[in-house]
């Protein structure tokens, strides 16, 4: 078995440079992004700049060619500067670029790659439909064959970096219901595809997240991303990578919570002393702190066993639902050491406390984390 904490000069030097990006670039002008609801699409160019929007695709194309738990350690440190722009960091490296490496003809990946690792033109990834979340496969968005290829209509929702991409991975119906009558198509904005207006959200509000109406969406034949049909198995496949990239985005969170606890709590004074020195506050930022370390062990185990092209996707549901849940609750705790403070904007502990609940629900929800779980523990028992 894949040992999850070594890393190597190469994992640590990753590391450090997202680290100190996101310190110089990102943290200083979070709460205004936020505050404003600004994407700050500047910064994104400058990600792919220095390499950290194109982690994991091969050299050959414009990336930096590195491994999963590259991403995932650079995640987390973009993640602990702001939500919103890690997750954006979240679906270029990953669903809008994975599909596409490990499923792309030679002339998709020379066509959409270069730009996405660059951020030259940034990606979105689009299964999401108004009546099919959780339940991928009854997607309904249709795609027609024509004498010159496909017509796609139909419409899409919830789709991060839809309101600024320039590549979208979509997926539609080519054949009849179920999972095998659903195929993969990669294409540029085009006419007939409509993104919809900013949706206002709980939190991630440096992040794009809009809706997409295909109306009559024609593409050409060299669109279909893997064979026809095979839509269904690249989304879930991507997904399963996905989820170990939340689980870190998570832990980014969890940590700037943790942090920011600590920092408040040592400083503020109150009945003669810091209030660090009462165990009513100590033990709550303990417990996250210890339980933290447990989530991040966990999703760096994860990365490791798809790194070393092992089984993971049960692996990545168990990293996902576990440092979430930190997540939400660290920021919490965060709150609650900052008091009325921690429900003021002053602070960024409600930014935090409103961020970390989409890391148990997007990319599959707490829910089906749990139904990936269990139907690996008790098999067909599971499906009743």
């Amino acid at each position: 078995m894949t040992n999850a904490v070594t890393l190597t000069d190469a994992h640590r030097e990753v590391q450090a440079l997202a680290r100190e990006f996101a310190a110089a670039e990102i943290a200083p002008r979070s709460a205004e992004w936020n505050r404003e609801d600004e994407v700050p699409v500047g910064v994104l160019r400058q990600l792919g700049e220095i390499g950290l929007m194109g982690i994991s695709i091969p050299e050959e194309h414009g990336g930096s060619g590195l491994d999963h738990t590259s991403l995932c350690l650079a995640m987390e440190e973009v993640a602990a500067a702001d939500a919103g722009v890690s997750t954006a960091m979240a679906v270029q490296n990953g669903l809008a670029a994975a599909p596409i490496v490990n499923n792309g003809t030679e002339e998709q990946k020379a066509r959409f790659l270069p730009g996405i690792a660059s951020a030259e033109t940034i990606g979105a990834y689009a299964l999401t439909e108004p009546d099919a979340g959780s339940d991928a496969a009854s997607i309904a968005t249709s795609a027609s064959p024509t004498d010159t290829g496909w017509r796609l209509n139909g419409s899409k929702q919830w789709i991060t970096n839809g309101g600024i991409a320039g590549v979208f991975v979509l997926f539609a119906r080519t054949g009849g219901p179920g999972p095998k009558g659903v195929s993969a198509f990669v294409t540029p904005v085009a006419p007939g595809l409509v993104p919809g207006p900013e949706l206002g959200k709980l939190g991630l509000h440096s992040s794009s997240t809009v809706g997409l109406a295909l109306d009559d969406l024609e593409v050409g034949p060299e669109a279909l991303l893997g064979g026809e049909g095979e839509g269904l198995r690249i989304a879930l496949e991507t997904l399963d990578a996905g989820r170990i990239t939340i689980a870190a985005q998570a832990c980014g969170i969890a940590r700037s919570a943790v942090d920011l606890a600590v920092a408040y709590a040592t400083e503020r004074q109150a009945f003669g002393g810091p209030i660090a020195r009462f165990q009513g506050i100590q033990f709550p930022i303990a417990e996250m702190s210890a339980r933290l370390d447990a989530a991040r062990l966990l999703m760096l185990h994860a990365a490791a066993q798809k790194d070393a092209n092992q089984p993971h996707g049960v692996l990545g549901a168990k990293a996902k639902l576990v440092a979430s849940r930190i997540a939400v609750e660290a920021a919490d705790v965060a709150v609650q050491t900052l008091g009325g403070y921690g429900y003021s904007a002053e602070y960024p502990a409600e930014r935090l406390y409103r961020d970390a609940k989409i890391t148990e629900l997007y990319e599959g929800t707490s829910e089906i984390q749990r139904l990936v779980i269990a139907r690996e523990l008790f098999g067909d028992a599971s499906r009743g």
